[in-house]
């Protein structure tokens, strides 16, 4: 065995806190993930550092969040800083990446990794390396153009998968992951990054786990009293470009969840695959399981990421220490995925002074849980920032879009069904965590969101005719009017 620990680092993509059996949610079924919380350490108040996919895995990589890496939503990644993966390497790690990672715009980035087996989401792109694209048209595949399912109008339709499950990318993640364990050079210790699409959407699963959970048996989206005053307007914006602003339909949403559950299961299912391939050397390995970031599900009639509501910004994240130390723990002090390179760098050894300017590690938090009073996230810049601060029992948001403020008080309200903001006996509450919010970045020389102590004003985005078609989001093959035109004149668009 390697003096250093082994790391295993598995990482869904929006997956929401509140769906793992063991941790309470009786609806789904995820035994590979009750046992990781009964051998490791659940901490059960997670906030990712931005609710979207580039952002959130940027600050996760660098330790660095998003208001000083200047990635605050799906814009470049700071490849020019030192990644976990670069730290790891020159410490001796063999480093290997699964699957996606969104390392925009360089695709094919290695950012650190000594290899990659690399596979992103959406449709084919002629000339862009993808193999798990290259495996599927090796294997009679080529001609499914949306391999992890088909978007545009059909990107929140719940859609069985065109890939058995033997194919599915979700299953290549994980043979790919225990391929790698098995060919491995035993002599050093790995750090291997598994990254699976799913959950996020479109919602497909291959038969037949797309009839796990029928629709009958999921109850309807929480959906509170006056909930749109709870939303802001990255919420309505999503809304819009995800075809989902036109009505309610709660049956169809409850469709939605069980084909979002059925795809968490066939990740749990895979990743027991996983964890069974490494054997006897599960004991000389740190294993941390997360998500990016959350998704609405319907929640307060939303749908995907970019909110500071619960359902968007709190993530699952489960460490699982070698030879099972501490195990059945939970921790429900406030942290963040910034704590993930400090945590990884700590189990290796790494000599590092200050590895992340506002994370720490994890199992240092767990054994001082009183230690970290709050976490920070952040979506957008400028006219559309929106800004969190979280404690255990407080959560403070400012949209700049909307010039409006939110307090949820999660001690009595963990549902977040009520702004406490404008209520006179939270007057003392709003101030403490507004001005630590601004505190932060006025710190940081942030101007973006700051001025002169108070928030930064800005002329309000524009949106489109609520009652139009505007802004609908198109993400088809860019080829796909080729094929269409070689149907004939008669069918051309």
């Amino acid at each position: 065995m390697s003096r250093q620990p082994n790391i295993l680092f598995i990482m869904t993509d929006q997956q929401r806190s509140d769906t793992i059996r063991a941790l309470g949610n009786r609806e789904i079924r995820t035994p590979t993930l009750d046992s990781l919380v009964q051998s490791g350490t659940a901490f059960t108040n997670c906030y990712t550092p931005s609710p979207v996919c580039v952002a959130a895995r940027s600050a996760t990589i660098t330790g660095v969040p998003p208001h000083l890496n200047g990635c605050a939503s799906n814009n470049e990644s700071p490849l020019h800083m030192q990644s976990i993966m670069q730290a790891l390497g020159e410490a001796g790690y063999r480093t290997h990446g699964i699957g996606k990672m969104h390392f925009n715009p360089q695709v094919d980035a290695m950012w650190g990794f000594e290899s990659r087996d690399i596979s992103e989401e959406g449709a084919r792109i002629r000339g862009g390396r993808n193999d798990f694209h290259d495996y599927l048209a090796e294997n009679g595949y080529g001609h499914a153009l949306e391999p992890q399912g088909m978007r545009s109008e059909m990107y929140y339709i719940p859609q069985p998968s065109q890939l058995p499950p033997e194919h599915h990318h979700t299953t290549w993640v994980a043979d790919r992951a225990i391929d790698f364990l098995q060919r491995r050079d035993s002599t050093r210790p790995f750090f291997l990054w598994t990254s699976f699409i799913k959950p996020h959407p479109p919602f497909e699963a291959p038969v037949p786990w797309n009839k796990l959970y029928r629709a009958a048996d999921m109850l309807p989206p929480h959906r509170p009293a006056g909930f749109e005053q709870l939303l802001t307007y990255w919420n309505l914006h999503q809304n819009r470009y995800k075809y989902r602003d036109k009505g309610y339909d709660e049956m169809l949403v409850r469709t939605m969840k069980a084909m979002y559950y059925a795809c968490i299961s066939f990740i749990d299912f895979n990743l027991g695959r996983i964890l069974k391939a490494l054997g006897d050397e599960i004991e000389n390995t740190l294993i941390l399981y997360t998500s990016d970031h959350g998704e609405m599900l319907g929640d307060f009639g939303s749908f995907g990421k970019r909110a500071m509501l619960n359902p968007a910004a709190r993530i699952p994240l489960i460490i699982r220490e070698p030879r099972g130390a501490n195990a059945g723990r939970a921790v429900d002090a406030p942290v963040s995925l910034l704590d993930v390179f400090p945590t990884f760098a700590a189990a290796a050894g790494l000599d590092m002074d200050d590895p992340s300017p506002e994370g720490a590690d994890l199992l240092d938090l767990a054994a001082d849980a009183g230690e970290r009073k709050t976490v920070y996230s952040q979506v957008g810049e400028g006219n559309v920032g929106l800004y969190m601060i979280a404690s255990r029992d407080l959560k403070y948001v400012y949209s700049a879009a909307d010039n409006k403020e939110w307090l949820f008080d999660l001690k009595i309200d963990p549902q977040e069904t009520k702004n406490w903001a404008r209520n006179s006996r939270y007057a003392r509450r709003l101030r403490e965590m507004r001005e630590a919010l601004i505190g932060r970045f006025e710190r940081d020389g942030y101007d973006m969101a700051v001025r002169d102590g108070e928030w930064r004003e800005y002329e309000p985005p524009e949106f489109p005719d609520p009652n139009g078609d505007d802004g609908l989001l198109f993400q088809d093959a860019p080829h796909l009017p080729e094929l269409l035109s070689a149907l004939g004149p008669y069918y051309e668009p």
